[in-house]
């Protein structure tokens, strides 16, 4: 499905042009993913100010209970209102838009301060998706092989998730549309011997991008943390020449659950960065915020929508003027 046949893009695409050094098809859709969560800051920020003469502590009060309401985050909602409290003005208090410029500008601030990843490394690249069961890894595959070619980039899919004869048909019917080569085995195979055949055949056939779907896991289960572990020596061993990397993927539609499973996965396994998924559908976007400021965590994509395109960059300034812009 095109770009231009995805619902809800007219409505996105009309609530402001685009800030200046933003892509107009980047910005579109990321408009149209936290279209949820927009909204329901908005009315809660107009709701909050409504018939107030002045921005008062019983105001900014409300302010934050919104703030945290969107997942932003209990320590960064603080921040963001104690910056509006050093800048409120009485002759600006019951100007929304003031209001909601000062939050973008200090949401940008404190993002940029966040780790960051690039985006894309230079040179041959492989990146493990791990995450637990249901978050849309499979699927995350799919868009992050559809982000590369659209760089210009020969892509690889490997098919790591033996458990779920499932999750090899899906990964092959994406692999078939998308046109790109996937490596798999039989169901309940080894792991780890996939991506090793998919290591051999990416080198062989000269991929940039060999994308890795692994099996749904729980950070507790020691038995299979210890199988991506074993996934990740091979990957470290035969995948020498290229630079690794290992995404988080998270459903944003969980809200706290997902910073709570950000939080556990990255003590039990390297984790280099996240995938947001489904931010689309939750009012919950604020999370982004929490994992990328009070986790310390790089939040790299976020997944906007339902087609294979629908993955974009995270970027700070951008992202803050999306949710509260």
């Amino acid at each position: 499905m095109g770009e231009e046949e995805l619902p809800g893009l007219e409505l996105a695409a009309e609530v402001e042009e685009p800030p200046a050094g933003a892509e107009p098809g980047f910005w579109r859709k990321l408009k149209r993913g936290l279209l949820m969560t927009h909204t329901e800051i908005l009315d809660r920020v107009g709701a909050a100010i409504e018939d107030r003469a002045i921005v008062d502590e019983e105001t900014l009060e409300y302010l934050e209970e919104s703030l945290i309401a969107a997942d932003i985050g209990v320590e960064t909602s603080m921040e963001l209102v104690e910056e509006v409290r050093r800048d409120s003005r009485r002759s600006e208090a019951g100007d929304v838009l003031r209001l909601r410029e000062r939050l973008v500008d200090q949401m940008a601030v404190l993002l940029l301060d966040a780790p960051r990843l690039p985006v894309r490394p230079l040179g041959p690249l492989v990146t493990l998706l791990v995450g637990v069961n249901g978050v849309g890894k499979t699927t995350a595959a799919a868009k992050l092989a559809r982000w590369s070619q659209l760089r210009g980039e020969k892509v690889m899919l490997a098919a790591a998730d033996t458990f779920r004869a499932a999750a090899i048909e899906q990964l092959t019917l994406w692999s078939e549309r998308l046109g790109v080569d996937i490596v798999k085995q039989q169901a309940e195979s080894d792991p780890a011997a996939v991506v090793h055949d998919a290591l051999q055949a990416a080198r062989a056939r000269k991929v940039d991008h060999l994308i890795v779907d692994t099996a749904g896991r729980l950070h507790n289960k020691q038995h299979l943390m210890a199988e991506l572990e074993k996934i990740r020596r091979v990957i470290d061993k035969e995948g020498a020449d290229r630079t690794v990397r290992t995404l988080l993927v998270l459903d944003a539609t969980t809200g706290q659950n997902a910073v709570a499973q950000a939080k556990e996965f990255s003590r039990a396994v390297n984790v280099d960065g996240v995938l947001l998924a489904k931010i689309d559908g939750t009012a919950k976007g604020g999370v982004v915020v929490a994992i990328a400021r009070e986790l310390r965590i790089p939040v790299v994509f976020l997944g906007v929508g339902e087609s294979a395109e629908d993955l974009v960059e995270f970027r700070p300034r951008e992202f803050a003027t999306a949710l509260l812009g």
